[in-house]
């Protein structure tokens, strides 16, 4: 196999944290938590597979019960959240890798059948399609208001939930303000209806995300703390409006913090948005990319096109979903194994989880197939 000469694969640092390339492993939901949220021993095995990632920034963990989005996601607000999170760290650690934590509190996308609380978000607007609960698919409900008080706990939940993280062995948390979740319903016009100090122009549209961020790197000091946004993202049914407007606003408060890194989530280095963030944020940027190809040469081009676009890490969630080697395999040009999509969420257990094959323990051609169709012995 050709090994690929690329800054892909040179050694990196975040303050305080070296890293030995400069590929992220995304956050991605799995749904293999217990139904409390406290993660398991099936979750350590699959993390301490994909270790040999510079970074891996773990799946979303609420910090609180009402910011629960799907069953059996993960939670970091119990001691119990913090034990089972301990087991997931020391086996990466002990396989050589290094952690973050993602904090997300899902707001508007949550449901009573799956936290048995009422969803609570900056307006009373309902997620426009239904959500998974227990009970299968289900109308989403319209969320209650929060109010001053809310709007203050939920801030120091976020704070305790970062100690929480550390506590747990992670090297630091990454503040969730992307894909349509709580903080990201805060930056959008058509979920933030507020007329207070919350709502309305962009500069009041941000606060929400700005304090929660400032709180939790006040915790447990900016130099632990990473912020992941996606800029003109519409999952979750979000209309952000201005939003070459609203990052550039973000950067503007946050960029003196000192923080690990921002995370651009669907990065695209052709849009005026990437540019401004980029030419205004100080700190590291972790570039996640739109990948129009997942194979072997789709992961390279697009992440060393991000990487020529002024990204310093590149954060991949698919190809790290099914490579637990993915790191060994694009260095050396190898065929990545095809994702089995039924067993990404909603569904326990190992099957598509941690049994995804690496290069050296294939049992036969049929065990490795790129997406482009090729397969290898």
């Amino acid at each position: 196999m050709t090994q690929h000469t690329t800054a892909l694969f040179e050694p990196a640092r975040l303050p305080g944290l070296d890293l030995p390339n400069r590929l992220v492993m995304a956050p991605l939901t799995r749904n293999r938590a217990e139904a409390d949220g406290t993660p398991t021993a099936l979750m350590a095995t699959y993390y301490a597979q994909r270790a040999s990632a510079g970074l891996i920034i773990a799946e979303a963990a609420t910090p609180n019960a009402v910011g629960q989005t799907y069953p059996n996601i993960t939670a970091v607000h119990s001691p119990a959240h913090v034990a089972g999170w301990r087991q997931v760290t020391d086996a990466v650690r002990e396989a050589g890798g290094r952690m973050f934590l993602q904090l997300q509190h899902g707001g508007r996308v949550g449901h009573p059948a799956t936290s048995g609380l009422t969803p609570v978000a900056p307006s009373p607007v309902p997620l426009p399609e239904t959500i998974f609960t227990p009970e299968g698919h289900r109308p989403a409900v319209v969320p209650r208001e929060m109010t001053s008080d809310d709007i203050r706990t939920t801030v120091a939940d976020f704070a305790k939930a970062a100690r929480n993280a550390l506590d747990a062995g992670f090297e630091g948390v990454e503040v969730h303000s992307a894909n349509g979740h709580l903080l990201h319903q805060f930056l959008a016009r058509n979920t933030n209806l507020r007329t207070d100090g919350y709502g309305g122009p962009v500069a009041a549209r941000i606060r929400f995300t700005a304090e929660v961020t400032e709180a939790v790197a006040a915790e447990i000091g900016a130099e632990r703390v990473g912020l992941r946004v996606s800029p003109g993202n519409t999952v979750n049914g979000i209309d952000e409006g201005e939003t070459e407007e609203i990052y550039p606003a973000l950067v503007e408060r946050l960029g003196g913090l000192g923080l690990a890194y921002l995370h651009l989530g669907y990065a695209d280095p052709d849009t005026a948005v990437y540019r401004k963030v980029r030419a205004a944020w100080p700190g590291v940027i972790v570039a996640n990319p739109v990948l129009k190809e997942i194979s072997t040469d789709g992961v390279l081009r697009a992440s060393e096109e991000l990487l020529a676009a002024g990204a310093d890490l590149i954060a991949l969630g698919r190809p790290f979903l099914a490579n637990p080697d993915l790191v060994t395999r694009l260095r050396h040009g190898a065929p990545l194994n095809e994702m089995r999509d039924r067993y990404f969420m909603y569904v326990g257990g190992a099957t598509g989880y941690t049994d995804y094959p690496a290069l050296d323990a294939q049992p036969s051609s049929a065990s490795i197939v790129a997406l482009d169709g090729d397969r290898v012995a």
